[in-house]
This record gives structure tokens, C-alpha cells and sequence, in this order.
């Protein structure tokens, strides 16, 4: 299940483009509505990658630095990367948590380096949200448009200490940690925690290796 999670592309460019621009709107966090960040932000995100032909080339070490600069301070990457263990995150050493968040973030940056390669004509639209002042937590529904039938992606945000953060994304009905949960925990089953780690260490080098 694991490697079919890969060879088979169930992160594909567009979720993983939409997750790095909805998550980069978290940075105006001005009392802006969840939905107002998303808008604004992602759209000024999306024109900056157009207009970088090094990132639409697939420059990885480009996309590391557009991540941790203006997405990784703005989600929750340590619930991403827990609720994507799910329960054996309890059992992991403080060491085994820190390499399973840097490890699943490598995973997912170098996906975004191929992702962002095929941005092109693509705008973000946001659909209508039912939420209010008061909530903590709340999906935000967006589409992707531009040639073919738009995409639907959803998003998972809570409110923090600082601000709005993102915690998860659906991409055409599947959403992106309860995903990872299946092979993650079918990984930690049959070889451990550290066997998760290894694995995911042996994808990015082979993904690095190829770039």
C-alpha cells in the first residue's frame, strides 16, 4: 500500500500545488477571515511561481526554500505528521517524532517540486463556506480552474495561538492524512517505527537521486 501510494500519484500536482498556496495564506494573518487569507494569498503565491521558470523547471532546492519560508511557519506540520501515525505516534521516541516530521516533509516538498513544474494558466476559487467568528476549526472549499473540468480541493484549518493554520487537505474526496494513515500504519505493523522512517528516508533519496 505504501509504495502504491506513490507509484500510483495520489498526491497529484494539483493537490500538491493547492495545498502549498492554501497553506501560504496563513502568513496575512491581519483578523482575516480563513477564507480571505486562502483567496488573497494563494493567488498572490500562484502568479509568483508563473513567474519563476527555475520553480516551473522542477528546482527542488528553489521549492525548499518557498516551503520553509513561507508555508512550513504557518502549518501544523507536528498534527499533520501525528494524526498521519496515528496512534503509534504515542509510542515514538522524541527523536523517532522528529525524524518522522522531517522525513514526511521532505516526502512532501519533493512532491510539490513536481507539482509546481506544471503550474501554468490555474486560478483558485473559493466556493461558499458556512463558518463563524467563534469556530476553532473549519473546512474551507475551494476549486482549481483552468483548461478541463475545474478541481475541487478542501481544507482543514485551525485556529491558534497565531493565527489560522492548515492541518489537512481533501483532494477530489480523499483527504491527504487520513491517506497517509493506511500505509503508515500497515508500514509501522509490519516493521516498526523506525521501518517507517527508513522507508520514507529511502523514497526522498531516491526522489533526490533522480533530481
Amino acid at each position: 500500500m505504501f509504495s502504491k501510494l506513490f507509484s500510483k500519484g495520489m498526491i497529484s500536482w494539483v493537490s500538491a500545488a493547492s495545498m502549498l498556496l492554501a497553506c501560504a495564506a496563513v502568513q496575512a494573518q491581519d483578523m482575516k477571515t480563513p477564507e480571505a487569507l486562502i483567496k488573497e494569498v494563494s493567488t498572490d503565491v500562484l502568479e509568483a511561481v508563473k513567474a519563476d521558470k527555475t520553480i516551473q523547471a522542477g528546482d527542488v532546492n528553489k521549492v525548499i526554500a518557498l516551503v520553509d519560508a513561507k508555508v512550513m511557519p504557518y502549518v501544523n506540520f507536528k498534527r499533520m505528521t501525528s494524526s498521519a501515525v496515528g496512534r503509534y505516534w504515542r509510542q515514538a521516541t522524541p527523536e523517532q517524532q522528529t525524524r518522522l516530521q522531517d522525513e514526511f516533509k521532505t516526502l512532501l516538498v519533493r512532491t510539490y517540486s513536481g507539482a509546481l513544474a506544471q503550474v501554468k494558466d490555474q486560478t483558485v476559487q473559493l466556493k461558499p463556506t458556512r463558518s463563524s467568528p467563534e469556530d476553532k476549526e473549519v473546512v474551507i472549499k475551494t476549486e482549481v480552474r483552468g483548461k478541463g473540468d475545474p478541481l475541487q480541493l478542501d481544507y482543514r484549518l485551525e485556529k491558534s495561538d497565531t493565527g489560522w493554520k492548515i492541518y489537512d487537505v481533501n483532494v477530489l474526496g480523499v483527504w491527504l492524512v487520513e491517506n497517509y494513515k493506511n500505509s503508515f500504519a500497515q508500514e509501522i505493523g509490519a516493521n516498526g517505527i523506525d521501518g517507517l522512517i527508513a522507508k520514507m528516508a529511502e523514497r526522498n533519496k531516491a526522489a533526490a537521486a533522480k533530481s
